[in-house]
């Protein structure tokens, strides 16, 4: 396995960088097998039957990108990633060679906001100590953005559009973006065909943001992330006929819960070719960048298959990535 079997060229001017309206009017590819399909998300109703079971990942992103600046007015940015206790949250920190174990960072008003901790062990990423009198939330809705990934280039979508409707816990550092396409009116149409809509929780974390830094992409060492599967959803994967996850969080999520045994908990399930599935069916998903484990996901998931529909999805001028379209997938209709 080599890094290039995960590479394709994509062309700048394919990267959607602003979301369309309505939700559901994003395109959607979906993979017959034999035939590609070129539909809207609001079609996806026709795909989805009496028996089968939706999964959508509810986790809601906080706005964790913090603007900084030191004592010496340097500006310092900080992505908050995860609380790991206290005031405490692991983050990436940019420029953090400048900076001393303890200094504290200031708001654009001057204020001490955050102390810089110090580089954690595994080398790329930092803790910081957020001063925020217990209340992190109150503290990053007032001086915090959310995340946008950075080839998105307009601010124009980071309000609400970069949850998704049914968003809860605060605590991803990027939103789960196929269930962005979603709306309570498209989730009632199905419902109304007979398909289960359940949830599960998987908190976003570094791997969005990096691509695969080795020649080998199996020497890549995958993040932990946490997850959670609740009891009624775990029950109803038991009695689906078939399972459609939404985003690869959610299939991240159910095959860690199935994989391990465990419902909640850290997970560095690392989903690669050869992989064994053990409960999905179909995926929605957007389009991904080259060279990354979510690319390598799908490649596990239908095969050498994804590269006929990625290169039909740029021919036809999709719009890749988080604000772009989506596809349908199902490991079924692909011998590999």
């Amino acid at each position: 396995m080599h890094i290039s079997d995960f590479d394709y060229e994509l062309p700048a001017e394919r990267i959607a960088q602003e979301p369309v309206e309505p939700r559901d009017s994003a395109r959607l590819l979906v993979d017959l097998g034999d035939r590609l399909l070129h539909r809207h998300v609001r079609d996806i109703p026709e795909y989805l039957h009496d028996g089968d079971l939706l999964v959508v990942n509810d986790t809601r992103v906080i706005p964790a990108r913090l603007p900084l600046r030191r004592g010496s007015g340097g500006a310092v940015e900080v992505l908050l990633l995860e609380a790991v206790g206290g005031d405490t949250w692991t983050a990436l920190v940019r420029p953090a060679a400048k900076l001393r174990d303890g200094e504290v960072l200031l708001d654009v008003d001057g204020d001490p906001v955050a102390i810089f901790v110090g580089r954690r062990a595994d080398g790329d990423t930092f803790d910081v100590r957020l001063l925020d009198d217990g209340q992190p939330l109150r503290l990053l809705d007032r001086i915090g953005r959310l995340p946008l990934p950075p080839y998105i280039t307009s601010d124009s979508g980071a309000n609400e559009r970069y949850q998704t409707v049914y968003s809860r816990r605060p605590a991803s550092a990027a939103a789960p973006t196929a269930g962005l396409h979603f709306t309570p009116e498209l989730l009632d149409t199905i419902r109304h065909r007979g398909v289960r809509v359940a949830t599960v929780e998987l908190v976003v974390g570094l791997d969005t943001f990096r691509p695969i830094g080795t020649d080998n992409p199996l020497d890549h060492r995958i993040h932990t992330e946490l997850y959670s599967v609740p009891d009624e959803t775990l029950e109803a994967t038991k009695h689906a006929r078939r399972v459609i996850a939404v985003g690869t969080t959610a299939v991240r999520a159910l095959e860690s819960c199935y994989t391990t045994g465990r419902q909640s908990g850290r997970t560095d399930l690392f989903i690669h070719r050869g992989y064994e599935w053990k409960l999905v069916d179909l995926m929605m998903t957007n389009f991904h960048m080259p060279r990354t484990t979510l690319l390598m996901m799908i490649d596990a998931f239908i095969g050498p298959a994804w590269r006929t529909i990625y290169q039909e999805a740029i021919e036809q001028r999709y719009r890749f990535l988080s604000f772009g379209d989506a596809m349908l997938l199902d490991r079924h209709v692909h011998d590999h």
